[in-house]
């Protein structure tokens, strides 16, 4: 929002970064990057749904930096959507589950019952989208597209949508729940994946957590309230 005026956040991102790679981002056997979770002292080789929006983040991190370090944020970015990609497209109904495990021969798949659903969740189409705009690489307009197909196909419901108790299963049951992240943050992303660069450009939006657009301050061209030059 400050317009890439704000060092010390620029290097809490940066800190906070090489952090998670050090302690938390991992390759499975296969090749996959993904994002464990740390809990007592030990890394669980898991990763969240949830966790799925750190593509968007590294890509993010990628504008203003140093060139080597650009490419290593987008590269990141990219790992990680790729991840996202796996555990969607390695379900029967082509949407992601809760969390995806990396162990005992698994590879980007839920084994709890507990975390096969799908609760039409944002965070993979957020990653997406950001790439897109970042790489404008096709895949991941076709990902998203393939995302908005098997959301359409298995969880559209006579009143609106609605979450599905596993993703693995040809015949799946409904949550009976239309989350309300779906209409602020899922539909927005999947919309603005398919749109021009030209609407809500990120030199001049910043997306909170909730995909609420805030302006960036521009404050070369901008007079503050209570400034000096307002008085």
């Amino acid at each position: 929002m400050s317009d890439k005026t704000d060092t010390e956040a620029r290097k809490t991102y940066d800190d906070a970064i090489e952090a998670i790679e050090r302690h938390l981002i991992r390759k499975s056997n296969g090749g996959l990057t993904f994002i464990g979770e740390w809990k007592n002292g030990h890394l669980e080789r898991k990763m969240g749904h949830l966790t799925c929006f750190a593509g968007g983040m590294f890509a993010l991190g990628a504008d203003g930096s140093p060139d080597d370090k650009a490419g290593h944020y987008l590269q990141l970015g990219a790992e990680i959507a790729h991840t996202c990609h796996e555990s969607y497209d390695r379900t029967v109904l082509k949407l992601g589950p809760e969390a995806f495990k990396f162990d005992s021969g698994l590879e980007a798949v839920a084994v709890r019952q507990n975390e096969k659903y799908y609760i039409l969740r944002p965070e993979v189409i957020e990653t997406y989208w950001y790439m897109w705009r970042f790489t404008h690489d096709p895949k991941y307009r076709q990902w998203g597209w393939e995302a908005a197909q098997a959301i359409d196909k298995y969880c559209r419901v006579s009143g609106g949508f609605s979450g599905v108790k596993d993703v693995y299963s040809s015949n799946p049951t409904y949550d009976d729940v239309q989350q309300s992240f779906f209409l602020a943050e899922t539909l927005k992303y999947l919309y603005l994946l398919f749109s021009s660069d030209d609407l809500m450009p990120l030199e001049s939006w910043v997306f909170n957590t909730e995909a609420h657009p805030l302006p960036v301050l521009h404050l070369a061209n901008l007079t503050l309230p209570g400034s000096q030059a307002q008085r």
